[in-house]
């Protein structure tokens, strides 16, 4: 049974947090929230609610809050370009991630970063227990399988990010497509020279990218190309830009700012390899939300 949503003005008075209810009720209080949290969202309408995952240093439920901002245009679909993180060598091309109407897939050569999550998880988990850094490295850290730290936070805390909304196509068709997908991941015998690394997944013909393009070539969207992150956003973004009104679609371009926090450096944006990508990005033009 999922944890019941509440929704305030989260609040934080003589060093208390809590989150104000509509009839002054106080939400939370006494129990720990994350200082990024504090940071961005202070004086702001949030929603909250309790993950079954545990913070470490009090042994709680952690919370998990995000902002009242209407972000899903339903139904739509959302492809996320994730600028790359700069303190892992394996993030140096960025990372893309699908959303099907609130589905949002995510694929990688982690065997636990292949997920379905909401989209307030995918943007907005705090880094705490789980989630976090190593509080020693600030790095990815699974050395203490009782107490892992997959440093795998809200991915806006950790990134700016850029999105290809594109209203029109069958998100049922798409998520099923992508959920056949998940489990042949997850059913894929593990390497055991790898330990929780995804056996088949290759940084250049079978990566995050590679997997989604493939997916809407399954859906019948033919002619997708780019086989790292950013040129199969700026591909995929030329696509549908271009064929918009042949295919009934409504397409727009528009990029979400990493809120700064603590646990992660500002992200950076990642070259294009395709120089005909190079051309095709200058002939996008990005809108506000």
């Amino acid at each position: 049974m999922e944890e019941k949503i509440y929704n305030g003005i989260l609040k934080l008075e003589n060093g208390n947090a809590f989150i104000l209810g509509r009839d002054d009720e106080r939400y939370f209080e006494g129990e720990p929230f994350w200082n990024g949290y504090l940071k961005h969202f202070a004086g702001k309408k949030v929603f909250a609610r309790r993950l079954a995952q545990r913070d470490y240093t009090t042994g709680k439920p952690i919370i998990i809050m995000w902002p009242d901002d209407n972000f899903l245009d339903s139904p739509c679909v959302d492809l996320y370009y994730n600028e790359r993180l700069v303190k892992y060598p394996a993030s140096r091309f960025g990372h893309i991630a699908i959303n099907t109407d609130g589905e949002i897939f995510n694929f990688s050569h982690l065997i636990n970063e292949n997920e379905i999550l909401k989209l307030e998880e995918y943007f907005y988990r705090p880094a705490l227990g789980e989630f976090a850094p190593h509080p020693e490295t600030q790095l990815y850290n699974c050395e203490n399988p009782e107490k892992p730290y997959f440093d795998k936070f809200g991915r806006l805390f950790m990134r700016n990010i850029h999105v290809l909304r594109i209203r029109g196509l069958d998100v049922k068709i798409l998520s099923g497509i992508f959920r056949d997908e998940l489990k042949r991941i997850l059913e894929t015998p593990p390497d055991p020279e790898k330990p929780g690394k995804y056996r088949d997944f290759n940084f250049a013909t079978k990566n995050c990218a590679v997997i989604i393009r493939k997916g809407l070539t399954k859906y019948g969207l033919r002619g997708l190309g780019g086989s790292f992150p950013r040129d199969f956003f700026t591909n995929a973004s030329y696509y549908f830009t271009r064929r918009a009104k042949k295919l009934n679609l409504k397409v727009k371009i528009f990029k979400l700012d990493q809120l700064k926090v603590d646990e992660a450096p500002y992200s950076r944006l990642t070259p294009l390899i395709n120089p005909l990508n190079r051309v095709k990005r200058l002939m996008l033009t990005y809108t506000n939300r």
